[in-house]
């Protein structure tokens, strides 16, 4: 599997597969074909099998998928059966909300710290983690084996401070600041540019 070019298009739908699959298997569901997980989803069964296919397929003919295996699977694909540690950079309203999420550590993902240049927010606690200068993150990093990046700041001080956090080490950044990110190319970058959703809504709504 490592050596296969899965397309951004079938990654992009296996946290659906991952959220559907863990509910199904809160339900008490034990088993599912990809008919009955088509109807639920609102996505062909073909695509289902292809998508799924690339990974091993999972399924049994006449018999389905067995629920939980299949989301353990795409957990593993997804990298959920690991630990990942994060800094949030940005403890404005947004910083404090994705702080405040406690489905992140569900999901493996630790907030280990906060960081912010307002002295009004340093050493303000959000759930268990106090808000730090800025001046202290770059140590902090090497300390503690970070790897994902949280920016939540304007967009005229994010390109200074991803050059920081690339220094650091950091190899992955989850972008809330409207503006492309210069990193290395092993630098993945993960942009969520909230207007730009509005702004699909709003085309979709007028069609």
């Amino acid at each position: 599997m490592d050596n296969i070019n899965i397309s951004q298009a079938v990654i992009q739908r296996l946290p659906r597969y991952y959220r559907y699959l863990g509910e199904l298997n809160d339900e008490g569901v034990s088993r599912i074909s990809s008919r009955e997980l088509s109807e639920l989803m609102h996505v062909t069964a073909s695509q289902i099998r292809a998508d799924l296919n690339h990974f091993g397929g999972f399924g049994q003919v006449g018999y389905g998928y067995n629920v939980r295996n299949l989301y353990d699977e795409i957990g593993k694909i997804l990298g959920l059966d690991e630990n990942h540690k994060l800094v949030v950079i940005g403890a404005g309203h947004l910083g404090q909300a994705l702080s405040n999420y406690v489905n992140f550590e569900r999901r493996g993902f630790h907030i280990m710290g906060i960081f912010d240049i307002d002295p009004d927010l340093v050493g303000k606690k959000i759930r268990d983690v106090y808000v730090s200068p800025m001046n202290e993150l770059e140590s902090f990093i090497r300390n503690n084996d970070v790897d994902i990046a949280v920016l939540t700041i304007p967009k005229t001080s994010a390109v200074e401070v991803a050059k920081t956090l690339v220094n650091c080490g950091i190899k992955a950044i989850w972008n809330f600041a409207h503006v492309d990110l210069p990193v290395p190319y092993d630098v993945i970058v993960e942009n969520v540019h909230l207007s730009e959703s509005l702004m699909r809504l709003s085309y979709n709504i007028k069609r």
